[in-house]
């Protein structure tokens, strides 16, 4: 079985809620917000900076790297008064996730995980997905958000996650071949994503299956 699950989620599927309750079933650390945190204190720099420049809460800025990129310059923003680029938290953000891969276990939820495991022989690959109008419709339900915003922002974080992949890692975001598992949650409820991903778990590479669990996903 194991332990080491890449979660890819598209906005409005859920992957905040499923990646969650996933670490818990299998009782393992959960890697979200834990990452731009410690990339902050790997690169001496506030929370809030390391977040800018996430590729989940920074949208913006991650558009304005890509026009950098799309101008040939490789000088892209970088922080006011920091002095560090893109490519500084880019390194350190997977030397975080290289520490925690290390350990053989933990959820890690986005970050381009599931590029960055894409040889490793026993993490699980896997993409949470949907319509774009059903997860508009979701992220309205869950974040208190005007329809209109919702669809607006699922638009814009799909161009961005998707010129995240393309420009950092040279991948479509949408790639089968990146995946193990690929499940449309706005579909298939919470808990049975949570359960298929665990059993796929313990059936990667030979794994024992584990016991079926009673816990909601949300």
């Amino acid at each position: 079985m194991t332990r080491l699950i890449a979660l890819s989620a598209a906005y409005g599927a859920g992957g905040s809620i499923i990646g969650p309750a996933l670490a818990d079933r299998l009782g393992v650390p959960f890697l979200d917000r834990a990452i731009p945190l410690a990339v902050a204190e790997r690169l001496e720099v506030s929370y809030d900076d390391a977040a800018a420049h996430d590729e989940k809460a920074g949208a913006g800025w991650l558009e304005r790297v890509l026009t950098a990129f799309a101008a040939g310059d490789t000088g892209v923003p970088a922080l006011p008064g920091a002095g560090l680029s893109a490519e500084d938290f880019r390194r350190a953000t997977e030397e975080v996730l290289g520490r925690q891969v290390a350990t053989g276990e933990g959820v890690i939820l986005g970050r381009g995980a599931v590029v960055l495991l894409r040889e490793h022989p026993s993490a699980l690959r896997v993409r949470l997905d949907g319509p774009a109008d059903r997860r508009a419709r979701h992220a309205a339900a869950v974040q208190n958000l005007e329809p209109g915003a919702a669809e607006r922002a699922c638009a814009q974080f799909d161009r961005t996650h998707e010129a995240y992949f393309r420009q950092f890692y040279g991948v479509q975001i949408q790639d089968p071949a990146l995946y193990h598992v690929a499940l449309d949650s706005t579909a298939i409820d919470f808990d049975a994503c949570v359960e298929i991903i665990a059993r796929a778990a313990g059936c990667l590479a030979g794994g024992t299956a584990i016991p079926s669990g009673n816990g909601s996903a949300g």
